[in-house]
């Protein structure tokens, strides 16, 4: 039986490591509940902040609300709950994407999440060129067990594999960058000095472009006239990770998010910078050609990750929780563990 009460200090924590987690185009997807009787937290997915055209199945945004939730579990175990976290628990309620019930755990409970909190504030997007010097294979595979953890694989690619991967994300850069209507709306996710929106992409956290061409990075300025970084050369044999699942349906998703996180705290514990390429992802063809010969049924992100400077911050909006919706006809009751 539960027996500490979720207090107001207990909710600020939760909810701040929440929206510090990473969003496609740093939209910021999701919208809390709290039930503070029972102790369990409603994440929900916010449709106002959809991509048409880069996400119409809003396949990015669960990616998104997903990672949102591993940071909810993180600063559970942190502060000593144990997180019993239920995606999609209500069929008739599809923007209810996950429950987090906030338990006492037993006395011989494992919280191996808790050990990641401090991560959470460090964790930035880099766009910026890495030195080049290989991540060891310790630490590469202590990335891939996390994304096991969360139901996921993290694949490390020989180099050949890396430049076919590179190669459709540029493909799909390539194509992004002919068609107006994605530009328009990369474009509008960009803030300039002196917009306060808690939303979005800073100019100033964009990074450079590759000089050399070999790294595809995404252009979200679209070639407008804005302030940025000069051309920088990139390192020229990158490491990236293909981060997969067995499945593709709106759980994988979720799990997807969840283990993305996961890799990338896990990463920064050790000091290596990590950025995400969903270039390819937005395109049902190119995404498919991801999975190459093994036939992996849902690609989900590819994680470029080395050596360098920390990425800049981005924006964060304030979470505020609001009152938990009451469940709808044939809802179940409190959720369970899964």
């Amino acid at each position: 039986m539960q027996t500490r009460k979720v207090d107001a200090a207990t909710v600020r924590t939760l909810l701040a490591a929440a929206v510090a987690a990473p969003s496609i185009h740093n939209t910021q997807p999701w919208r809390f509940g709290l039930d503070p009787d029972t102790g369990v937290i409603q994440v929900r997915l916010d449709r106002a902040r959809r991509l048409p055209k880069a996400d119409p199945r809003l396949r990015a945004q669960h990616l998104s609300v997903g990672a949102a939730v591993l940071n909810l579990r993180v600063a559970a175990e942190h502060l000593g709950w144990d997180p019993l976290v239920r995606l999609c628990p209500v069929p008739q309620d599809p923007d209810l994407l996950a429950t987090v019930r906030l338990t006492r755990p037993a006395e011989d409970a494992r919280l191996p999440l808790r050990d990641l909190y401090e991560e959470v504030a460090r964790r930035h997007t880099s766009r910026m060129p890495f030195t080049g010097r290989p991540v060891p294979d310790p630490i590469a595979y202590e990335m891939a067990c996390s994304a096991r953890a969360e139901g996921a694989h993290l694949e490390v690619p020989d180099i050949i594999g890396t430049r076919r991967l590179l190669r459709l994300t540029q493909a799909a850069e390539d194509r992004n960058c002919a068609d107006p209507a994605r530009l328009d709306e990369e474009r509008s996710w960009v803030t300039v000095p002196g917009n306060d929106a808690p939303y979005g992409i800073p100019v100033t956290a964009l990074g450079a472009r590759d000089a050399s061409g070999r790294m595809p990075v995404r252009d979200f300025t679209g070639g407008r006239p804005v302030p940025r970084l000069p051309a920088l050369r990139f390192e020229r044999h990158a490491q990236v990770a293909l981060l997969w699942t067995a499945y593709d349906w709106r759980e994988d998703w979720l799990r997807a998010g969840q283990a993305l996180e996961r890799v990338l705290l896990t990463a920064t514990r050790h000091g290596v910078r990590t950025s995400v390429l969903h270039q390819a992802m937005e395109w049902p063809d190119l995404r498919a050609a991801m999975a190459g010969a093994k036939r992996r049924c849902g690609p989900q992100v590819l994680i470029r990750f080395g050596y360098g400077t920390d990425g800049g911050r981005t924006p964060r909006a304030c979470a505020a929780p609001a009152p938990a919706a009451e469940p709808g006809p044939g809802a179940p009751g409190l959720p369970g563990g899964s």
